[in-house]
């Protein structure tokens, strides 16, 4: 090629993009056949069927256009005179076509310039074609690549082959990236933009979450796991609710596994975000109640016709329940789909005063005992029918008010239900051991019933 690019040095420019860029020949030749005919259009100007071809002997360029014969040329771009197409052909007529070279001087070096630009340009979009031919069908897995450069807030992915996006608003708010850096992303999708196909990455989407656990435990990508729902707020915490068609296969123990190890090396992926694993039930109740661990719920209303739930609890479990800045109960109605109101319960106390009257009244109602009596029997440490039922022969000797009454007060313990009011005071109740069994026993209000499902809820940072 004159002061250009010769055949061969065009060759070995063909052959490095198909291997290294895995562009077919096919494409590279349309291309370059494209960039020269518009560098000849350049050049040369704006001819009628204007054709490039290479002298396969010198390895020049020769530009061609097919011209109309006439009389007499008005534009000489389209038109050749028929004096000068006999110049040219043994037999030319008015009205007929003949191809005419028209390389102008310097069509070499021309022709490199103006090549080599439209040349990028097809490549590049040959490029992004087969972009979109490859990742098309990846959307939804986990790719690696290397941080290269930062475009505004959004950063650049190299992936071996191609560049990917990974636009600040799929970024961890909390992450911040260096250039070198390795990084593990979620295709989250591949867009056709002005430019050509994008690939978008993702790293707060709560399917990369879901991607994780699907690599790290083969319970779930066999099915036998499934991730029912999954909520997230990238950077601080998710919550994931799975559940087991086999019952001998507990669900949230297979995603934290041995030692937590599983569950260990997709919080390390994460950046320790905080990762809570719940049992998913069926019925909304116990649904809402695991979402909202660690914090234990007096009660649920559940209004079906709004898809809203109204929880109690207790003023100390409050703030477990709507967690720091809300995002307990925001994660838990998104978990479950349902919105979720909570508000406190106070919970009445008795005074001591009150508990030791109500103990002495219900002694009092006893057969053989009176009001002065069961005085004496809750000051000397006695509060219930079963304290009274303890009682042994001899136990009441030397007792002043009591040793005089033991038989009359052992038949009253033996012929009653098993009836209790516990007194409680610190330092002043003299049993301590005693269960609440009564549903106005003081302790029964105070200390809410423990859940046997609390470890279910393992978070992932210990």
């Amino acid at each position: 090629m004159e002061n250009g690019v010769n055949s061969a040095e065009l060759q070995a420019l063909l052959d490095y993009y198909e291997k290294e860029k895995g562009i077919s020949r096919e494409a590279l030749n349309e291309a370059i056949k494209d960039a020269l005919e518009a560098a000849a259009k350049k050049a040369v100007g704006a001819s009628r069927d204007l054709r490039v071809e290479t002298d396969p002997k010198s390895g020049q360029l020769k530009a061609y256009a097919k011209l109309v014969v006439v009389n007499r040329v008005t534009n000489p771009q389209d038109e050749i005179s028929r004096f000068d197409a006999l110049q040219i052909v043994d037999e030319a007529n008015v009205g007929d076509e003949i191809e005419k070279e028209v390389t102008p001087n310097g069509f070499g070096r021309i022709a490199a310039q103006y090549a080599s630009q439209n040349l990028k340009q097809h490549l590049r979009r040959a490029e992004k074609a087969l972009i979109f031919d490859e990742f098309k069908d990846r959307v939804g897995d986990i790719v690696r690549g290397t941080v290269r450069r930062f475009e505004r807030s959004d950063v650049v992915i190299d992936l071996g082959r191609y560049e990917a996006t990974l636009p600040s608003r799929e970024r961890v708010p909390i992450e911040e990236y260096q250039p070198g850096e390795q990084l593990r992303c979620f295709v989250k999708a591949v867009e056709e933009t002005g430019r050509g196909p994008e690939i978008v990455l993702s790293r707060s989407a709560p399917e990369f979450v879901v991607k994780l656990f699907t690599l790290e435990v083969s319970e779930i990508a066999d099915g036998t796991v499934q991730i029912i729902s999954v909520a997230r707020e990238p950077g601080w915490r998710t919550k994931l609710a799975v559940h087991s068609e086999d019952e001998r296969v507990d669900p949230v123990g297979a995603c934290v596994g041995l030692r937590g190890q599983r569950v260990k090396n997709i919080v390390r992926e994460l950046n320790n975000e905080k990762v809570d694993i719940i049992h998913w039930n069926p019925d909304i109740r116990e649904f809402i109640a695991e979402a909202l661990k660690p914090a234990e719920l007096r009660d649920v209303e559940v209004n079906e016709a709004d898809k809203r739930v109204q929880v109690w609890v207790n003023e100390d479990q409050l703030s477990l329940a709507i967690g720091k800045r809300g995002q307990n109960a925001r994660l838990a109605s998104r978990l479950t789909g349902w919105q979720i109101d909570i508000d406190a319960e106070e919970v009445e106390t008795l005074t001591f005063d009150d508990q030791v009257a109500d103990a002495v009244s219900m002694l009092a109602a006893l057969p053989g005992i009176d009001q002065e009596l069961a005085q004496t029997l809750v000051n000397s440490g006695f509060h219930s029918v079963d304290d009274l039922k303890q009682i042994e022969s001899g136990d009441l000797d030397g007792i002043p008010g009591l040793e005089e009454h033991a038989d009359s007060i052992m038949a009253a313990a033996s012929g009653q239900a098993n009836t209790t009011t516990e007194i409680t005071e610190e330092d002043n109740s003299p049993e301590e051991d005693n269960s609440p069994e009564e549903d106005n026993s003081p302790e029964e209000d105070n200390s809410p019933e423990e859940d046997n499902n609390t470890n279910n809820t393992k978070p992932a940072t210990e």
